[in-house]
């Protein structure tokens, strides 16, 4: 007896991961001038995305809003499945988020090692702090040889150096790092740059502010661009950098 042949059952896809971090309308207020009018933008585990722009952009504001150091006026921000828009700064570094600040933060009358430990100050397993110090001091050796240094004395590359450093010893699953090249020559921005590189391939999701977009575009996966609190351009990282517009606006290209 014959049989009819039936068609085979689609293969089920498998859902997307959920991002690691999810900003969705974000809308950031300074009193009477708003910041950010309502920006959406997504960082998925094991990426590297920058967030370029001019002055004035609103980048710094949208990684303050982000690590809870200034509060949103409207939208939402989830981390690794939970809403942080409402938590204070302390908490939100305790779920896994580093936030390398603008102009290093280091606190110059204290010693590198001591700055280190400061990085740690929320938890209390020690060998695996141990641990982390070593890979970070791996990371930049400069600093081991600096240990006992005080940090003011350091040269601005060597503060920033210190900044990350400092921040991946609260062991983030997500690393916020804003102008990390800000004021270095150029041969420390390399030196930066590479680390930041290292540090994305030894786990770590990264997103990056950084005005110089010719190097954030570089090393980044995916790329936004700001204007004015408002997202007006976004995609793959290359393909962003080899834009007309991109070129024109941010890498100096004619």
């Amino acid at each position: 007896m014959m049989q009819t042949a039936t068609a085979p059952l689609p293969v089920p896809r498998s859902p997307l991961p959920a991002p690691l971090l999810a900003v969705t309308d974000l809308a950031v207020s300074y009193g009477a001038i708003r910041a950010l009018h309502g920006i959406s933008l997504t960082v998925n585990r094991g990426e590297i995305v920058t967030l370029i722009g001019g002055n004035g952009a609103g980048k710094t504001t949208t990684l303050r809003a982000i690590s809870g150091l200034v509060k949103p006026a409207a939208g939402a921000i989830v981390y690794d499945g939970k809403s942080i828009a409402k938590q204070p700064p302390h908490e939100i570094v305790k779920l896994g988020l580093s936030h390398c600040p603008e102009g290093r933060g280091v606190f110059p009358q204290m010693s590198v090692a001591e700055n280190l430990e400061l990085g740690a100050y929320l938890r209390s397993d020690d060998a695996a702090i141990a641990t982390d110090r070593e890979k970070a001091l791996d990371l930049f050796p400069r600093l081991r040889e600096r240990l006992q240094q005080m940090a003011g004395t350091l040269s601005g590359g060597e503060q920033q150096m210190l900044a990350i450093a400092r921040a991946l010893l609260a062991r983030p699953k997500l690393l916020l790092l804003d102008e990390p090249s800000l004021g270095l020559a150029p041969q420390i921005v390399q030196t930066i740059f590479r680390i930041i590189r290292d540090i994305n391939e030894q786990g770590t999701t990264i997103l990056l502010v950084e005005q110089n977009a010719h190097m954030a575009l570089k090393v980044a996966h995916r790329a936004y661009v700001l204007e004015v609190g408002r997202i007006v351009m976004q995609g793959d990282a290359k393909e962003l950098a080899s834009s007309d517009e991109v070129r024109k606006a941010y890498l100096g290209a004619h």
